[in-house]
């Protein structure tokens, strides 16, 4: 079922929204070349851990929820994914040490007082190629969009026609289509599931108080993927380099309110002339 919040609830999401912000502001901040996977989720766990809320991926498990660590338990283990280069999403952290020209998605959750706020950035390494740092801009955008889109009275599968919208218009990449954004509140993952294409579904039409996890993935290549052996990390099937961005978005009678944003979205919605609720 699809949760509908109150006006108090979206508020609260706010302050879960500002947590996963500063928190992947400090990422931001820690990325390098020779700093290590295992490095930034110790930074990401320190920020939420500071600020009174828990992170939501740590011990999480699809379909179950929270389980404590044990055989046959295949939960995530860490507080963010960190997937590099050709890793699309959920990459564990490890010790890996990022070299220069390397691209990091980083996908960041946290829990505050019940509320989880959800967002994801994929961030260079020092200086990269012009194909990786065109792919940022192409993935960023699309996910802007996608944003714009979540205006009161649209409907859902407005906000996968623009994103494709804006990627096709860029060049010939690959959108990932298995994976997608998703309704969030009380928990981490809730319908309804957020395609990041056009379909002919309508799907719900889009009212106050709904909040959505809107992610983008976009691939240099095709848009196909690989699950890899550890159960977690998704690959592009081509080697390719991938991005991904993602934000909690709350829909509101004045417009998308950015909740993972720090700034609500406003220098961003203002720039494409879209009306939004964004306080700072």
């Amino acid at each position: 079922m699809i949760q509908l919040k109150t006006e108090a609830e979206v508020a609260a999401m706010r302050l879960a929204g500002l947590v996963v912000a500063e928190a992947l502001e400090a990422v931001r901040a820690a990325v390098a070349p020779g700093v290590t996977l295992l490095e930034l989720d110790a930074v990401a766990e320190r920020e939420i851990r500071a600020r009174g809320a828990v992170p939501s991926f740590l011990h999480y498990l699809p379909g179950v929820g929270y389980v404590r660590p044990g055989p046959g338990r295949n939960s995530f283990p860490a507080t963010i994914c960190a997937s590099v280069n050709d890793e699309i999403v959920h990459g564990i952290p490890s010790e890996r040490r990022l070299v220069e020209g390397d691209v990091v998605s980083v996908d960041c959750g946290a829990i505050l007082d019940g509320w989880h706020g959800d967002a994801a950035v994929t961030l260079p390494v020092g200086r990269v190629g012009e194909q990786a740092a065109r792919l940022l801009g192409v993935c960023a955008d699309a996910l802007w969009a996608g944003i714009a889109a979540l205006q009161a009275g649209h409907r859902l599968r407005d906000v996968g026609g623009a994103v494709e919208d804006h990627v096709r218009g860029q060049g010939d990449y690959g959108i990932v289509a298995e994976y997608g954004g998703h309704g969030i509140g009380t928990e981490m993952h809730q319908d309804p599931h957020v395609l990041n294409y056009r379909t002919r579904a309508r799907g719900p039409r889009l009212v106050p108080g709904l909040v959505l996890a809107i992610e983008p993935m976009v691939n240099v290549g095709g848009p196909e993927t690989v699950l890899q052996d550890d159960g977690w990390t998704v690959s592009t099937a081509d080697g390719s380099l991938s991005a991904h961005f993602e934000h909690t978005v709350a829909v509101t009678e004045n417009g998308p309110w950015v909740l993972t944003a720090l700034d609500g979205g406003a220098s961003q919605l203002t720039s494409l002339g879209v009306p939004t609720q964004a306080t700072p």
